[in-house]
């Protein structure tokens, strides 16, 4: 760290004040208080301690800051200013239509690495962002910027405790603890005490300080990485800091100030404001980038036809096979690693691989992180539980995060374990998520293939993988492009569309149907999301314009939707077999039946039609 003037970051934060408050006034709209209560702390370290290449946000050691109270936007992007990447006149076009500057951050700005805002989610992707530091032998450091009225979400404690677990001293979080939240006081107000012990509690080294003596932040700052210990600075701020009529003053919660008032605000700042533009910044270590380059392709499967193998393990293989020479790869479990058969992979790969133990929010947050430093992260577990991630999973697609998600035991096709674990609304939540791929082999070549598109794939994807075993039925040089689907048997009667274990229902339904003299057309809808809308269009033109897809999933969002969704306007009719109703524990052929979405089931509704 250089030596540092501490007058000169009281003047900078002012300005960083200043900026906010401008800002925030042109559009109309924003948040300048919470930025004025964090400008000491953004202050000390954009100016006095990071080191980071100013022109180049993405530099792979530079130390990394998050954002996680994202409403604090201006202040973030005040600071990238006066470090003069971004252009100080650009500041007054916050918020404006077609501007980067957004209200919350997101990674259309360099440097951004994950769209922040919805609260809580910081933390867990700086803890992801640490882990990898150390995986790639880099000395950079994370700080996570966080309100105090954030940390009463469970996903903050969910990273707390996976941070003192894995003792990462090179993650820094930082509470800016201004006692006023959106609707009033926080829950414990300025009582930092409380925020104290509980970081303490789960193996945090704990610095209490006050938010605005620069001199205190700095003497703090400069214990980093004294012990084994992942740090938390716990800053006791106001509100509105610096300004007078806002300081500590309720009602001021996302509320810009009007001219009148701006010009009052920054008379009081102005007098002490000092520029950042040509204050040294420390320069981040030349050491060796990690070697993250993808191969130039993937070993060869081997698979015979017939075989009955689980597409859960198939990825567990696959896994494996990509990580042999793939050295991106790197796998997250929520301790189902042994159902999903990623074990396998961590077995292998301990290097490459992070419990993050049974809490899904932090599992999916970590692997953004990881995503971030240019790995390719692969979380499982079953896909039920990754309901409990939505928002970390919806706000990745706005981040335009890599991230592979891949869930097992779906559907009522897993049997006696009940409804709770039963993934029934899996393709719905994923298909919603804005950019994503959703993926659904029926097979382990299936299976195998598409692993490698979603190493490739640059965002969000999920693979839905089964706990039957199904038969191999492709050979091992069959291709499964991105939004294809394959022709298994043709007809004239109509065209029946599964995916997965349905698939298999499908085709014996076919088989049957043509034992009587009825020939139907049986496609496999690897890919949900691109859907492989031009080779069922083709098909079902040429059986009577009918459709009949089935799937192991409730009839909302699914698979009959997707298909629905692309054909209706194309005069194409689609008749959805789904489950409908709160299953119940069974045999998986029972359930099947039980739900209508077995091969019986298939050729009745053939038949009524």
């Amino acid at each position: 760290m250089i030596d540092t003037d501490i007058e000169l970051l009281k003047g900078i934060a002012n300005t960083l004040r200043i900026h906010s408050i401008e800002a925030t006034t042109a559009a109309g709209s924003g948040h300048p208080t919470s930025c004025c209560s964090a400008a000491d702390l953004v202050a000390a370290l954009f100016f006095g301690h990071m080191k980071y290449d100013a022109k180049n946000p993405h530099y792979y050691n530079n130390d990394r800051f998050i954002l996680s109270k994202g409403h604090a936007a201006p202040l973030l992007y005040a600071a990238w200013a006066e470090n003069g990447f971004v252009p100080i006149p650009e500041l007054l076009k916050l918020r404006k239509f077609g501007n980067d500057l957004e209200g919350h951050p997101t990674p259309r700005l360099a440097f951004v690495d994950v769209a922040t805002g919805s609260l809580g989610q910081g933390l867990g992707v700086g803890v992801g962002v640490a882990l990898a530091a150390r995986q790639d032998k880099l000395d950079y450091n994370t700080y996570v910027l966080m309100g105090d009225g954030e940390i009463a979400e469970g996903a903050v404690w969910e990273a707390a405790s996976l941070a003192g677990i894995y003792k990462l001293n090179n993650l820094i979080a930082i509470v800016d603890a201004n006692r006023l939240g959106q609707s009033e006081a926080t829950a414990f107000g300025h009582d930092i005490g409380v925020y104290a012990k509980r970081f303490d509690a789960f193996g945090w080294r704990v610095e209490t300080i006050d938010g605005h003596d620069l001199e205190e932040i700095i003497e703090v700052l400069g214990g980093i990485g004294l012990d084994d210990k992942p740090l938390v600075i716990i800053a006791k701020t106001y509100k509105g800091a610096g300004v007078s009529f806002l300081q500590d003053k309720d009602g001021w919660h996302g509320k810009p100030l009007n001219k009148e008032e701006a010009v009052q605000a920054i008379a009081e700042l102005s007098p002490s404001a000092k520029s950042g533009l040509g204050v040294p910044i420390p320069a981040p270590s030349p050491l060796p980038a990690p070697n993250l380059a993808a191969p130039a392709s993937y070993p060869a499967i081997s698979y015979q036809l017939g075989d009955l193998i689980a597409t859960r393990e198939a990825y567990g293989t696959a896994l494996v096979r990509l990580g042999d020479v793939d050295p991106r790869i790197n796998a997250f479990d929520g301790d189902t690693k042994n159902s999903t058969f990623a074990d396998k992979f961590f077995k292998k790969f301990p290097e490459r691989s992070t419990e993050c133990y049974i809490a899904e929010q932090n599992l999916v947050a970590v692997a953004i992180g990881y995503g971030t430093r240019g790995h390719v992260p692969f979380a499982s577990t079953f896909a039920a539980f990754f309901s409990r991630a939505a928002d970390q999973i919806r706000v990745a697609g706005i981040s335009q995060s890599n991230l592979k998600l891949v869930g097992s035991h779906v559907g009522i096709s897993i049997g006696e374990d009940g409804p709770s674990q039963m993934a029934l609304e899996d393709l719905a939540m994923m298909r919603a998520v804005v950019g994503s791929t959703v993926l659904y082999p029926a097979d382990a070549v299936a299976t195998e293939k598409l692993l490698e598109q979603m190493a490739i794939l640059k965002g969000v994807a999920f693979l839905r993988t089964s706990r039957p075993k199904t038969p191999v039925i492709y050979g091992n040089d069959e291709q499964f492009p991105l939004g294809g689907a394959k022709v298994l048997r043709e007809g004239t009667k109509v065209t029946i569309v599964g995916a997965g274990v349905t698939l298999f229902e499908a085709l014996k339904a076919a088989d049957a149907l043509k034992a009587e003299g009825v020939s139907v057309t049986v496609i496999d809808a690897y890919s949900i999301k691109p859907l492989g809308k031009d080779v069922i269009l083709a098909a079902a033109k040429k059986t009577g314009n009918t459709v009949i897809t089935v799937e192991d999933h409730y009839a909302e969002g699914g698979l009959g939707d997707a298909v629905a969704g692309e054909l209706s306007s194309e005069g194409i009719k689609v008749h959805k077999l789904a489950v409908v109703g709160i299953p119940r524990s069974g045999h998986a052929a029972e359930l099947m039946a039980a739900f209508g979405i077995d091969a019986a089931a298939i050729i009745k509704k053939v038949k009524s039609l």
